[in-house]
């Protein structure tokens, strides 16, 4: 299926760069530029959009309050964060807010393509980078106690072997073709998935499996 990207950038040469890399991807419909939190808005409301891939860094609404403006109005929306701040809060209000992804503008744009094409077959993506963050906040959290790391989930063999290449950003499709198994097999797996691990997206069910070592 082909997708509609929105590019929120406030460098104009950046966002030209990006338009550029995105023009003649054989999974790309259309492409939309914002230089602003405010103008993305407009146009995510105005528009079909399927994949947002939106700078940190903006004027006056910054990107993480961008993301959860557009989530609020449709939580199946895919955010891909792509900007040049590491920094630990940053990554996890990103997260917090709903961002399917957590990119550096230092990827390379064939594997930025790649991991736009991940994320729209559902799986999230978090640059090396800034792994240790994740892992951090996940394996540190206050909320973290025996209960839960103790509790078991009821996993099949199967569904612990995709569970974990979810934590790894595999996509449906890829984790099909790992294990040599239909598309609609994989899809079924990961909503049997999430509902035992009682969460609502492939995101959550990635940082509960690091959090509570599930995998």
């Amino acid at each position: 299926m082909k997708q509609n990207i929105l590019i929120v950038e406030d460098h104009e040469l950046t966002r030209f760069g990006l338009k550029t890399a995105f023009e003649g991807v054989d999974f790309v419909e259309s492409i939309y530029e914002a230089e602003s939190a405010e103008v993305a808005i407009d146009i995510f409301n105005k528009n079909h959009i399927d994949i947002v891939i939106m700078d940190l860094g903006l004027p006056n609404m910054n990107g993480i309050e961008a993301t959860r403006a557009i989530r609020s109005t449709n939580k199946d929306a895919k955010i891909i964060i792509l900007t040049s701040h590491n920094e630990e809060k940053e990554v996890l209000n990103s997260l917090k807010a709903g961002a399917n992804a957590y990119c550096s503008k230092e990827i390379n744009l064939q594997r930025l393509i790649q991991v736009v094409q991940s994320v729209a077959d559902g799986a999230a993506w978090f640059d090396p980078s800034i792994a240790h963050i994740v892992l951090k906040a996940t394996t540190n959290s206050p909320e973290l106690d025996v209960e839960n790391n103790a509790k078991d989930y009821d996993l099949t063999a199967r569904e612990t072997q995709i569970l974990k290449l979810m934590t790894e950003g595999y996509s449906n499709m890829e984790i099909a073709q790992i294990l040599v198994i239909s598309i609609n097999t994989t899809k079924a797996h990961v909503a049997n998935i999430l509902q035992k691990l009682e969460v609502d997206d492939r995101l959550q069910a990635a940082l509960k499996a690091l959090k509570y070592k599930i995998v």
